[in-house]
């Protein structure tokens, strides 16, 4: 699996936690079963052509890759981002499997996505490759059989495009995907929820390492990312009392420079502009908020100073171990991964030492 390294690291890590426990030595025949578990069950690999606004025909790949349905039908995110390819859907759907099983509900793992980048891309161009997309995606998904929802690339909006293209095309209104809008079929709390979670999580490790004696309230804490799951991380970490030093896009980071850190005012501001699809820097110079240094090209994990807890929210491998010798010469104690595989090996290596 050389060629895959992101599959093999996530695998690598599976086999490392497995071998520390007590399970396989309790149950050997057990890893019979290893290989096949990381084996997906089904890839889908298509070609997705749609037509750019100049009316010139462009192409991407598209992926659906149904990796276990032992507990039910299978349930993962879509991504549309120019990284992704087989080793990163791989990884995904690996960590999706047992993500389901830890919810009890009967659903599997899948992930799916494209080499799609919408950045620089108009909503019109969006909207027809997310159809394009569908037209496709629509034979490898159904109510028993696959549920994907978004991710990277993929809010709301993209997830209109997708489920009313499916309609569309099978004359039928199943809820066959999730992150729908709460007027057409959505769920409450599901867009705070990965975010929230992860804010509720460090509290309960702060608690528990502190046997009850401390709490989230007054950490200094970095963040990065600026999408659904950073910013709604970073919001539940103001409202439990915690300080946010950063958060961070593709193109650079928003550093707190006052002791207060990003305040709330602040992160709502830049909650409203990434609903326009705008990138931090533009924030930045609008001038309208203060309190903070914008670092072109960076992640924040080297510039936010003294720090308590570090939340990568943002995609794979994007703490390194620089970066997390930094973190712990800063102070750091806590590290949460907002984002499926956010820290590399060798950083993951360092914080367990």
């Amino acid at each position: 699996m050389s060629y895959e390294p992101e599959f093999q690291q996530a695998y690598d890590d599976l086999v490392s936690s497995l071998e520390a426990s007590s399970l396989l030595t309790e149950h050997p025949e057990y890893r019979r079963a290893l290989p096949i578990v990381c084996e997906p069950e089904t890839i889908a690999q298509f070609r997705v052509v749609w037509d750019d606004d100049q009316g010139k025909p462009q192409l991407n790949r598209g992926y659906r890759i149904h990796y276990n349905t032992a507990l039910g039908p299978c349930k993962g995110g879509i991504r549309f981002h120019k990284s992704v390819n087989l080793s990163v859907l791989k990884f995904l759907g690996l960590a999706q499997v047992f993500k389901n099983a830890l919810t009890g509900l009967s659903i599997g793992g899948a992930k799916g996505g494209s080499d799609f980048d919408p950045k620089g891309r108009t909503d019109n161009e969006i909207r027809r490759f997310c159809q394009a997309f569908m037209n496709q995606l629509h034979h490898h998904v159904g109510i028993n059989i696959d549920i994907p929802g978004g991710d990277i690339g993929v809010s709301e909006r993209e997830i209109g495009w997708l489920f009313g293209h499916f309609k569309t095309i099978n004359r039928s209104s199943e809820a066959v995907i999730t992150g729908k809008g709460l007027t057409w079929g959505g769920s409450y709390g599901r867009k705070e929820a990965a975010g929230f979670g992860v804010a509720y999580y460090v509290e309960e490790m702060i608690r528990y390492r502190s046997k009850g004696t401390d709490s989230l309230k007054g950490k200094a804490v970095a963040v990065s990312g600026a999408g659904n799951v950073a910013l709604h991380a970073a919001l539940k970490t103001i409202q439990l009392g915690g300080i946010v030093k950063s958060v961070s896009d593709s193109l650079g980071s928003l550093v707190a420079t006052s002791a207060r850190g990003i305040d709330l005012d602040t992160l709502q501001a830049i909650m409203v502009l990434k609903t326009r699809r705008a990138q931090l820097a533009t924030f930045a110079k609008q001038g309208e908020h203060t309190g903070f240094n914008y670092i072109a090209g960076v992640r924040p994990w080297e510039f936010v100073g003294q720090v308590d807890v570090a939340m990568p929210c943002a995609t794979q491998n994007e703490l390194s171990l620089q970066e997390a010798k930094s973190l712990i010469a800063a102070g750091c104690h806590y590290v949460a991964e907002g984002s499926n595989m956010g820290c590399t090996a060798e950083a993951c290596a360092l914080f367990e030492s």
